[in-house]
């Protein structure tokens, strides 16, 4: 679906959810599909702490007061993802899934590699901000692409999977579209280069890529109720042909639309249908009615 994207006030939701009544395999019968959804909490906790990191030290660069006004709003929504995650890997824990190999790594990833650097200050020191705000633009493209497949995966409805986990994945997937535009915005509002948003494009597409098929393997590997795990890329595939997964050949649509130079997040998912989901999460509806 997609649609000229609406403005839309951006705020955080403090919701809450509770893990007591999910299941290891919250997708029914399928732990690969689960284990590969499941590395977005591998992922995001560090990776979205790391924007709001990035994005607070940029804001003294923006010189637009309503594109202020959307970064702000974005960074209280990314930390609310971070700790929405964050909260799910104690649950895992607990089912035998131990993620802190991993997620060390992923925080060492995001606060060494993607950190702060010792910079002369001046131009090497704006490089690197510049360089950051670039590569989360090119990473939200593709959280965008996911919130947008997971608000339309009927196919998880269909085969059961746990709505806890789905109202999780859903949430943040229509937050994801109702801010689609504020990474893209900002980055062309302090820089803009072309050569610079291709070059760090194929930066964060190799590193997601990476990143993301291990930590399937992670946790296809120790699945305590697995006796052989493995992930594979016929795997997923396969699985997105089935409708659970994305769809690899609309992965793959997606790359020209983000390097072309007309290229605009608004024309990404739908903006209505973000904002109806999240009048009807229930997660998002008890932190409404808790805020009020």
């Amino acid at each position: 679906m997609s649609n000229t994207q609406e403005r839309v006030h951006l705020k955080a939701r403090k919701v809450s959810f509770s893990w007591d009544d999910t299941p290891l395999h919250w997708v029914p019968g399928d732990p690969f599909t689960t284990h590969t959804i499941n590395v977005l909490h591998l992922l995001l906790p560090a990776g979205e702490r790391w924007f709001v990191h990035v994005y607070k030290q940029v804001l003294p660069l923006i010189e637009d007061e309503r594109l202020r006004e959307d970064v702000i709003g974005f960074i209280g929504q990314e930390a609310m993802h971070s700790q929405a995650h964050d909260e799910v890997l104690p649950h895992l824990k607990e089912q035998g899934l131990d993620p802190t190999p991993y997620t060390a790594q992923i925080d060492w990833f995001f606060e060494k590699l993607l950190g702060d650097r010792t910079l002369p200050p001046g131009r090497p020191r704006k490089w690197w901000l510049l360089e950051r705000v670039a590569i989360i633009a090119a990473i939200e493209h593709y959280t965008a692409f996911l919130g947008d497949w997971v608000l339309n995966a009927e196919e998880l409805d269909r085969r059961g999977a746990d709505p806890t986990m789905l109202d999780l994945l859903r949430w943040h997937g229509a937050e994801e579209v109702e801010h689609r535009s504020v990474a893209f915005d900002l980055f062309m509002h302090v820089d803009g280069n072309y050569r610079r948003r291709v070059r760090t494009w194929g930066v964060a597409f190799a590193v997601l890529v990476f990143l993301w098929q291990r930590g399937a393997r992670f946790f296809m590997e120790n699945d305590p109720t697995l006796v052989d795990g493995r992930a594979s890329f016929k795997q997923f595939y396969l699985k997105g042909r089935q409708g659970t997964l994305p769809a690899t050949g609309d992965l793959l649509k997606s790359v020209p639309r983000y390097l072309s130079r007309g290229y605009h997040p608004s024309q990404e998912g739908c903006t209505e249908q973000a904002v109806a989901y999240l009048a009807s999460s229930p997660a998002a509806v008890a932190a409404e009615k808790s805020t009020a």
